[in-house]
């Protein structure tokens, strides 16, 4: 740790001001910071965004569980809409703590909570395996939905036929193309 880091440290403690202060609408700088200081302050909002609504759905939870309150007091508290907070605890109580995905945000986990555990397992797994995007695995799931991509829980790879590809021009990845797709593009 370096002399500046140790100093700003003992100075929180003693209750001077920090290097940079936090309100609802912004992050603003009060004094000079070091690269480490400001990671480190990356990686705690990063942090914060990625687990808020975990943590306020596990909030919600217990205080539905010790204190028989629903989502108006909470609402007044968190300053979130009640439906927004349902959807929170809803997400919350599908994944026990022990099934949830570090690797994958909250909204990749809304995403597949509709689903039977099997098949939450399935997806989320494929989400970490191939890294994709909340936006990638809906895409994903709307495809396997329509019957355009047909994946079977415990596979990774989907069925496709004949081999032919397209270049997302996203990602630069390739992409299989069904054969049910294929087959109807020639007739077009």
């Amino acid at each position: 740790m370096s002399p500046k880091t140790a100093e700003r440290q003992r100075s929180v403690a003693v209750g001077k001001p920090r290097p940079a202060v936090m309100t609802p609408v912004a992050w603003s700088v009060r004094s000079e910071m070091d690269l480490a200081e400001w990671v480190a302050a990356g990686q705690n909002l990063g942090a914060m965004s990625r687990c808020s609504q975990w943590w306020l759905g596990d909030w919600i939870r217990y205080g539905n569980a010790k204190f028989g309150e629903r989502y108006s007091r909470a609402t007044t508290i968190t300053g979130y809409d009640a439906q927004s907070l349902m959807n929170m605890v809803w997400v919350a109580s599908t994944f026990d703590i022990s099934r949830r995905r570090e690797k994958l945000s909250w909204s990749h986990h809304e995403a597949v909570a509709s689903l039977d555990i099997q098949q939450q397992e399935h997806w989320l797994d494929l989400a970490c395996d191939r890294r994709l995007s909340v936006a990638d695995l809906r895409t994903e799931l709307r495809a396997a939905r329509r019957g355009l991509v047909q994946i079977s829980v415990g596979e990774t790879e989907a069925e496709f036929g004949e081999e032919e590809t397209l270049i997302c021009p996203q990602c630069g990845g390739v992409v299989p193309v069904p054969a049910a797709l294929r087959d109807n593009s020639s007739t077009r």
